[in-house]
C-alpha cells in the first residue's frame, strides 16, 4: 500500500518536470497580430448619467466586458480594418431596460474611445 502511495507522488512529480521542461524548450504560445485597445463609457440619453451593467461585445467573437459604476469599459481586442461594438442591457432588472446599439468602428488605429449614449425602450 506505501508503495503505490510513494509512486503516485514521485509520477506526479516527474510529470509535472516533464511539463515544465516542455515549456521552457518551446515557450508560450505567442500573439504576433497587433491589437487594439476599445474604450469609452455609456450613458443614458434622457438623465446623462452612467449605466452600469451594459454588455459591450465585439461582433462574432465571445470577448465581452460588462460597463462599471461610472459607466466604463475598456478591453484589448485583434485588430481589423473594421469591427462591430454591440451595446446590450441584458439586466434590465438593474438598469431601466436600454435599448441596443451597434457601432461600426473602420480603420480605427491603435485605440478607439467611445462615447455611447442609449435611450430607454
Amino acid at each position: 500500500m506505501k508503495r503505490n502511495w510513494r509512486r503516485g507522488i514521485i509520477g506526479g512529480l516527474s510529470f509535472s518536470s516533464a511539463l515544465f521542461i516542455f515549456q521552457a524548450c518551446y515557450g508560450t504560445p505567442q500573439d504576433f497580430q497587433p491589437d487594439l485597445l476599445v474604450e469609452g463609457q455609456v450613458t443614458s440619453k434622457t438623465s446623462g448619467l452612467p449605466i452600469k451593467g451594459v454588455k459591450v461585445s465585439v461582433e462574432d467573437f465571445m470577448q465581452y466586458q460588462f460597463t462599471d459604476e461610472k459607466g466604463n469599459f475598456s478591453f484589448y481586442t485583434e485588430w481589423m480594418d473594421s469591427l462591430t461594438i454591440q451595446f446590450a442591457d441584458i439586466d434590465s432588472t438593474e438598469n431601466d431596460s436600454f435599448s441596443d446599439k451597434n457601432t461600426l468602428v473602420i480603420n480605427p488605429g491603435d485605440s478607439v474611445n467611445l462615447e455611447i449614449i442609449l435611450e430607454e425602450k
